[in-house]
């Protein structure tokens, strides 16, 4: 037996209906998860930043399933490696013997 669920959209709300929140309780936890909400979704773009700006990214070819998911999962690991690259230049200096 299938249990139906409601889907929850968590997109940001209206700063006009956080207005009209008179509790000030209220009010602050609703503020609060709106901060959770935008700080998850500043996370998850960056990403996205960095493929379209510094990679040039912005359009796809169709290729093929195939091949535009590879370049796809290629231009995610280097945008993490762009992303982590301050941190990560410090032990590319080093000499290991």
């Amino acid at each position: 037996m299938k249990r139906k669920r409601k889907l929850r959209y968590l997109i940001a709300e209206k700063p006009s209906k956080l207005k009209q929140i008179k509790n000030k309780r209220e009010l602050k936890l609703a503020k609060r998860w709106e901060h959770t909400k935008a700080s998850l979704r500043a996370k998850v773009e960056h990403p996205f930043r960095v493929i379209k700006r510094q990679f040039g990214y912005a359009k796809v070819r169709y290729r093929g399933l195939a091949k535009n998911t590879a370049q796809m999962l290629t231009l995610f690991a280097l945008s993490n490696l762009w992303l982590k690259r301050k941190a990560l230049m410090p032990a590319a200096g080093k000499v290991c013997l």
